[in-house]
């Protein structure tokens, strides 16, 4: 197996969010950059591993929420290539709207959060569709549209590994898998088809962006088709009883809270997982997929 090393860039905690850097005999190529506002904590990780940023040639991300690829800009000025989904790369190239939006949720925590807006050139972005494969060093990559989490989502098999970006969930350590299900593109039916389409690769091993590898793959996404489709009943059940989100919101943190208490969790634990995966986020992303998709389902 191809060597991928696993960087936490201690995004306010440790396991919250990860790079990922495989060895090629061109150099490295990293998978997901982080926010901005780690860059430098990223930097760190490449010294560790004994690379400096500009021996960064070829950079991927999965897709272009800022947790994953708000630090794209900082490697194309250092001189990388970006691939990433069609639908993403003009997001890259001005990402005016997409920090327009995260600006209306995080307001004035938008710096601390997710550091500087910046552009990557049209000359160093790489498109990528679907099963398109890139060589580098010895080294196949093949891109997997894997949409539900978000419809520009990739994830990069390497076989016999798969970097899944959120489209194969949030897991911290001995805890649970859950699903990440921010607005506004959550599809429940989509992202199970896209789960689908990953147990069929097959893959040994699974990099999560939050957080690290995981070889149990095949209960690893049984567990979090069951766990998605469990939260979007749950919330099937709260609008249909004609609850708003104000009353919503802390019944779904309790929910989620017990189920991860019930699997042991400490309450230091518990906050790394609302850290990487917010529960107010999955209440806004569900709540949007049932009025969008099945308005029929939740009318009261």
């Amino acid at each position: 197996m191809k060597m991928i090393h696993v960087l936490d860039l201690n995004n306010r905690a440790p396991r919250v969010i990860a790079s990922f850097v495989l060895e090629t005999s061109e150099g490295p190529v990293l998978f997901e950059t982080g926010p901005e506002s780690r860059f430098p904590a990223l930097l760190e990780g490449l010294h560790r591993l004994g690379y400096g940023v500009q021996e960064l040639r070829h950079v991927f991300v999965t897709h272009i929420h800022l947790d994953h690829a708000g630090a794209a800009w900082r490697l194309a000025e250092a001189g990388a290539k970006i691939y990433v989904h069609p639908k993403g790369a003009a997001h890259l190239a001005d990402p005016t709207k997409l920090w327009a939006s995260a600006s209306r949720i995080y307001g004035d925590q938008m710096e601390a959060l997710w550091g500087q807006m910046g552009r990557v050139p049209e000359s160093q972005i790489q498109v990528l569709y679907d099963g398109e494969v890139v060589s580098i060093g010895g080294s196949q990559i093949r891109a997997v549209e894997t949409p539900g989490h978000a419809s520009h989502h990739h994830a990069f098999w390497i076989e016999p590994a798969l970097i899944g970006g959120d489209v194969t969930g949030v897991r911290i350590g001995r805890g649970p898998v859950l699903p990440p299900c921010p607005p506004p593109e959550i599809h429940v039916e989509v992202w199970s088809d896209s789960i689908a389409k990953i147990r069929a690769l097959n893959p040994e091993v699974l990099y999560l962006t939050h957080f690290g590898a995981f070889t149990d793959v095949q209960p690893h996404l049984d567990s979090l088709e069951a766990t998605l489709s469990d939260w979007a009943e749950w919330m099937r059940q709260q609008l249909r009883a004609g609850k708003n989100r104000e009353a919503i919101l802390p019944e779904f943190e309790g929910y989620v809270g017990e189920q991860l208490r019930r699997a042991g969790l400490s309450p230091a634990e518990i906050q790394e997982y609302e850290l990487a995966d917010p529960s107010w986020m999955s209440v806004d992303g569900l709540m949007r997929y049932w009025h969008k998709y099945h308005p029929e389902e939740v009318m009261v």
